[in-house]
């Protein structure tokens, strides 16, 4: 188990990271909903090289396993965002559901099903069905 939450703070870090990119760089030269957009890709891609470098080096033994592994990062990562940012970031709850609109481009949730549905796809590519 532990594997599993060290291979979750690296994302967490990576995440951390991807934002301070997008606000110290092309943040301040587009909009704020271009800016998400850009950096929910730039956050799947780069959580795609941590989690495939989790799957090889630490394979999940199962299927099954490969799942809860997914399941576990997003709960995990939704739990973050929702206590860190309301209680920390002083953000108010429908600020941080706001996030959730895909119909109004907001696109976070993509990253979300990415962190869940990854560690499954990679233990698959390595051993097929």
């Amino acid at each position: 188990m532990w594997k599993y939450l060290v291979a979750w703070f690296v994302m967490l870090l990576v995440a951390v990271a991807n934002g301070a990119a997008r606000d110290f760089t092309y943040g301040k030269y587009v909009d704020e909903l271009t800016a998400h957009q850009i950096s929910t890709v730039s956050g799947v891609l780069l959580l795609g090289v941590v989690i495939w470098g989790f799957v090889r080096r630490y394979p999940p033994s199962s299927g099954k396993e490969a799942v809860f592994i997914g399941l576990l990062w997003m709960a995990l990562t939704v739990a973050f965002e929702f206590l860190f940012f309301h209680y920390v970031g002083g953000h108010s709850w429908p600020e941080l559901l706001a996030n959730y609109d895909v119909l109004k481009g907001r696109v976070w949730v993509f990253v979300l099903a990415w962190v869940a549905i990854a560690p499954y796809a990679f233990f698959r590519l390595k051993r097929p069905a």
